[in-house]
């Protein structure tokens, strides 16, 4: 369960030395993979990088890396033990992501990072991560609708919640493209907590990085993609200044080509679970505006004149289903429905059940393909793959889903 407060992670964490510091990272889409480029251009910078982000991928512990490297399981664990045990002997009844962020942080420290690129886990005023107190740089990515339950339902209540992450004296940098409402939010917030100083990326003036501007120009990235690592270059700029401040705009953006970030826009080969020789597309799009970018990508880049796209969809109890596939479906697709595994460490994330997303269909007018995969992760895409033969396959709708494809190709080697 979802538990929003500083008090119980201030108490797990209150006799521990934090001593590296912090690019710490808000916002509902692209955040994540902000967190991967400014880790990649920091490490590339010979600067000892820590990331924590979530939720983990295919097991818990890889939710935290360092040096561009999951940590090791051993490490994990004992470190993990150690604050579970602080946790009972305190009656300090922490949620889960409040010991995994005591963890991730703790693990920081044991490895001697100089900087840990950390995720905002839900909103950010009242999320665990913000015990952070002194960041060298907070960003603000894309801010959408999502998490309404404890965030608010209005866009200015949930930037209201991410502008919470700003500290006095940190320079904040915010994704340019947010509506005014929200951008009027976030720069008040800054003026009233002294969060200086305050960017837009892309700038208003349009003016970014010579050297940024040719990397760009040089790339296959899509619009989205473009603007998030626009945030992380500025973000690692400003935090390896304050670190290493020898260090170069060129050897930054040397380290985003190494990025990695799994889940989004991923091709992927899954010929060893279903026999079907060509790729198939990933992405851990599970929300309005992710599935608003994800539909166009497949129908500009994906999708063929006269063949169907053959979906495989889950999605996360209390999603507005109409919202994010209205987005993603045309009336001649397949649709095979799917619902993830329990998710380790987040046992109150729960599936939405797979007729539930082929009646949303039916509402769409899809009149391709409906089946339904029940639990059978497996199944979805043996059944996608028979389905589409060769044309396209395209996995989204979770990030659960996403694990448990990449921990099915994982295990069978």
């Amino acid at each position: 369960m979802i538990q929003p407060g500083l008090a119980r992670i201030s108490r797990l964490l209150e006799h521990s030395s934090l001593p590296w510091r912090a690019v710490h990272v808000a916002g509902t889409n692209g955040k994540g993979s902000v967190c991967a480029y400014v880790s990649a251009m920091l490490h590339a910078a010979n600067i000892k990088t820590g990331r924590f982000t979530s939720p983990h991928l295919i097991d818990r512990w890889d939710s935290v890396t360092i040096e561009e490297k999951t940590i090791d399981e051993s490490k994990f664990r004992k470190a993990e033990d150690a604050v579970k045990l602080r946790d009972s002997s305190g009656d300090i009844r922490a949620s889960e992501f409040e010991l995994l962020t005591a963890t991730a942080f703790e693990l920081f420290t044991q490895e001697k990072v100089q900087v840990g690129v950390i995720e905002v886990g839900v909103g950010g005023r009242y999320d665990a991560t913000n015990i952070v107190q002194h960041p060298l740089v907070t960003v603000i990515t894309k801010i959408g609708r999502d998490h309404q339950p404890l965030l608010g339902t209005s866009i200015e209540e949930i930037a209201n919640h991410k502008a919470g992450i700003m500290k006095p004296g940190a320079a904040c940098i915010v994704d340019a493209t947010n509506s005014d409402s929200v951008l009027q939010v976030l720069g008040a917030t800054a003026r009233e907590v002294g969060a200086e100083p305050f960017h837009r990326s892309p700038s208003d003036s349009g003016q970014e990085s010579a050297d940024l501007q040719k990397y760009l120009a040089k790339s296959d990235l899509e619009p989205h993609q473009r603007i998030n690592l626009g945030l992380a270059y500025r973000a690692a700029l400003i935090a390896a200044q304050q670190v290493a401040p020898a260090v170069s705009s060129r050897a930054l953006l040397e380290g985003a080509r190494e990025s990695v970030w799994p889940g989004r826009l991923q091709t992927l080969k899954i010929r060893a679970l279903t026999g079907r020789g060509e790729p198939v597309i990933l992405d851990g799009a599970h929300n309005t505006q992710s599935a608003e970018v994800l539909g166009f990508y497949v129908n500009e880049r994906v999708r063929t004149k006269t063949g169907p796209i053959t979906w495989i969809i889950a999605a996360s109890l209390g999603k507005d289903l109409w919202e994010l596939l209205s987005h993603l479906f045309q009336s001649h697709d397949n649709i095979v429905a799917v619902e993830f595994g329990p998710v380790d460490g987040m046992p109150w994330v729960l599936p939405v059940d797979a007729e539930s997303i082929l009646e949303v269909a039916r509402s769409l007018g899809v009149d391709g393909l409906l089946a339904n995969a029940g639990k059978d992760v497996l199944r979805s895409l043996q059944l996608a793959a028979k389905t589409a033969t060769g044309d396209p396959i395209v996995i989204c709708g979770s990030l659960y889903l996403v694990s448990d494809v990449l921990r099915l190709l994982r295990d069978i080697g």
